[in-house]
């Protein structure tokens, strides 16, 4: 099955966000990964093909991600 474009990219942002969990200290991993996999799970039912809903929510977890992966951030709940 080949993916489209925003496809690869929500995998992407993915990959990043569990490639950053790993740079935070051991004890609070899991409260990253939970909380990234928690919101790509709030946001699954949505239609592949309704590329402005998927653009913003792409656009939101960058903006996330660049304020979560700041080493001052050490944990999250």
């Amino acid at each position: 099955m080949r993916l489209s474009g925003l496809q690869k990219e929500v995998l992407a942002l993915y990959r990043q966000c569990i490639r950053e969990c790993r740079k935070k200290p051991e004890a609070n991993r899991k409260h990253f990964q939970a909380f990234a996999r928690s919101e790509f799970d709030k946001n699954i039912k949505i239609d592949k093909r309704d590329f402005a809903a998927v653009e913003f929510l792409l656009r939101k977890g960058r903006r996330q991600l660049d304020m979560y992966s700041s080493p001052g951030v050490k944990d999250i709940k």
